[in-house]
């Protein structure tokens, strides 16, 4: 039986006023699926600047923030993503589509929510490091004043347990390198399609004349090829330091830069560091990076759950 009645002055039936009801309840439940759905999504800023004393200018930096940076009060765990040579900070922001992995690891649980800071390292020097002379420092600039910066700037966790490192190509170097500098700083180092360094002395000779950069003296050289190459630094790592960062390792099977990556990880099985080791199919490219991120994520939530 269908009734009349008089609702907000309009003469309407049951059966309207039911059908109503539904349209309504129907339109709250999008309007709140479409305010979770903003929820879930995280943010990115990619034209942030800094000053640095130590390189006497200002420097760039993007930085992912998780879904619920801005609607909670808790501190987290950081993730800093170095970019490849030919890129800036915003390689992994346009071409590494990082808002859209993290969000979507988080999302499904893979991945716990963290920060993710990406550097700028295009500055006319190959490498994220202290060039021969010691005139160019980035890599002073990056631990005394990057670092602390950011996790001073933003609520991040700011012990070794919940940080980690990853990156590509010169990045990856950059990977390699800082967490073997550095084992105390970083409980997970993941280096992608790496450039793991010269891999010998008369290779690094053979670089520098190839960039057109004039050789320091043979002292020079020899000291800064055993601080800069992955395999070298490996070779003589201490015992008491094999444990002391998680690594991931990968590189594609059809990558030029294979031979110090299959190197790193031979000269690591020799010296019986954990680690994990993986050739998957593909190149040189963000494809295969972008494949990549999510393994990335997983393995250094891992650390930073502690599972």
């Amino acid at each position: 039986m269908i009734l009349d009645f008089t609702f907000m002055g309009e003469r309407i039936n049951s059966f309207n006023y039911t059908i109503m009801i539904r349209k309504t309840a129907f339109l709250m439940a999008l309007i709140i699926t479409a305010i979770n759905l903003n929820a879930q999504t995280g943010k990115v800023h990619d034209e942030l600047t800094m000053e640095s004393k130590i390189l006497n200018m200002e420097r760039k930096y993007a930085i992912y923030l998780p879904p619920d940076y801005e609607s909670s009060e808790r501190s987290y765990p950081v993730l800093y993503l170095l970019h490849g040579a030919g890129d800036d900070q915003t390689g992994w922001v346009q071409f590494g589509e990082v808002l859209h992995i993290a969000d979507k690891a988080i999302l499904e649980g893979s991945a716990t929510p963290m920060i993710i800071v990406m550097p700028d390292g295009n500055s006319g020097k190959r490498g994220y490091f202290n060039d021969m002379q010691n005139e160019w420092r980035y890599e002073d600039f990056f631990f005394e004043e990057f670092m602390p910066y950011v996790e001073s700037t933003y609520r991040i966790k700011g012990e070794k347990r919940y940080r980690a490192i990853s990156g590509l190509s010169m990045g990856g170097g950059g990977t390699f390198i800082y967490a073997l500098h550095h084992p105390e700083l970083f409980s997970s180092a993941c280096p992608l399609s790496a450039y793991c360094g010269p891999l010998s002395l008369e290779d690094m000779e053979r670089q520098l004349k190839r960039r057109g950069t004039e050789p320091g003296s043979k002292e020079e050289m020899e000291t800064w090829y055993k601080r800069h190459s992955a395999v070298e630094l490996i070779n003589e790592m201490p015992d008491k330091q094999k444990k002391a960062v998680r690594w991931y390792i990968d590189c594609g099977d059809d990558d030029f830069l294979y031979e110090g990556n299959s190197l790193a990880h031979i000269a690591m099985r020799k010296k019986e560091i954990p680690h994990e080791f993986r050739i998957r199919n593909g190149g040189h490219t963000w494809t295969y990076w972008r494949e990549s991120l999510p393994e990335v994520l997983s393995f250094v939530s891992d650390a930073f759950h502690q599972h």
